[in-house]
């Protein structure tokens, strides 16, 4: 049994050993197909068609999850490519302006990347698939406050703490106890999160810049840290439950937005679509 600073010497130990590609699985399954399910509803018709002839049945809540289960694939691609595509590295005090992007890329360059594969006529599908899963993916990543790292810790993953009681990483607990301790399917959490929006809600967040949104996540992050015990129970969700709802929420709509423009109808709607 590990206790006090053997634990968080542990913790840091086999943090360091599974390597960065392990790290990170923004809002785990349910908070990703959350922020699917709402992005689904507030889709333009156009894109709505163009999402249904690259995904087929599939919907965004089911494509969101896609690119971190491929992340088992020994495939080159998902075990050294794509790795550095979940996260951006904002440190404390720095904008992304003044640090940019590694040689290998982030989640930032790799929007951009993946939606000039969406806006070329002369993709395949398959090709369209891959970067349509990638950006409804991403765009959930940047919404996490720990995937914008502030280059010390590896977005929280070497920061242990506990979750009443159990021993974990700050970057699990935003990761998905957070939204697991809601004890709600994806469906029911992405209803009830609708429920709150308003026109002008839907309005105020059409932000489509990558940027914005990781600037966002690293004000968020830099007040989220526990500190003295590094306990999580009660009072620290009571804290940051609405941040949480609004990261999700913002997720969703912001990333019908970014769809919106991508095939070229621009103005959101500030209802979902029936």
């Amino acid at each position: 049994m590990f206790t006090g600073v053997r634990f968080i010497t542990f913790i840091i130990a086999f943090s360091a050993a599974i390597g960065p590609s392990a790290a990170a699985h923004a809002w785990g399954k349910t908070g990703h197909r959350v922020t699917g399910a709402i992005a689904d509803a507030y889709l333009s018709d156009a894109a709505r068609r163009e999402v249904a002839a690259i995904l087929g049945t599939e919907d965004l809540a089911e494509a969101s999850t896609w690119p971190d289960f491929m992340r088992a694939s020994p495939d080159e691609f998902w075990q050294d490519t794509a790795s550095p595509y979940h996260y951006v590295t904002i440190p404390a005090g720095k904008t992304y302006a003044e640090v940019g992007a590694p040689p290998e890329g982030n989640a930032i360059t790799a929007l951009a990347r993946f939606r000039a594969v969406l806006e070329d006529d002369g993709a395949g599908r398959e090709e369209k698939q891959l970067a349509l899963r990638f950006i409804v993916h991403l765009i959930g990543d940047l919404h996490q406050p720990l995937h914008t790292g502030n280059g010390t810790d590896r977005g929280g993953n070497d920061y242990a703490v506990t979750f009443y009681s159990e021993h974990t990483n700050l970057h699990r607990v935003w990761d998905s106890l957070l939204v697991e301790h809601e004890q709600l399917s994806y469906s029911e959490l992405s209803g009830w999160l609708m429920r709150r929006l308003t026109r002008e809600r839907v309005a105020s967040w059409q932000q489509t810049d990558p940027v914005v949104w990781a600037t966002e996540s690293a004000a968020i992050r830099d007040t989220i840290y526990p500190g003295g015990d590094r306990e999580i129970r009660s009072a620290y969700i009571f804290e940051h439950r609405e941040t949480v709802r609004i990261r999700l929420l913002q997720a969703g709509v912001r990333m019908a937005a970014y769809l919106n423009a991508v095939f070229a109808e621009p103005n959101l709607g500030t209802a979902p679509a029936d």
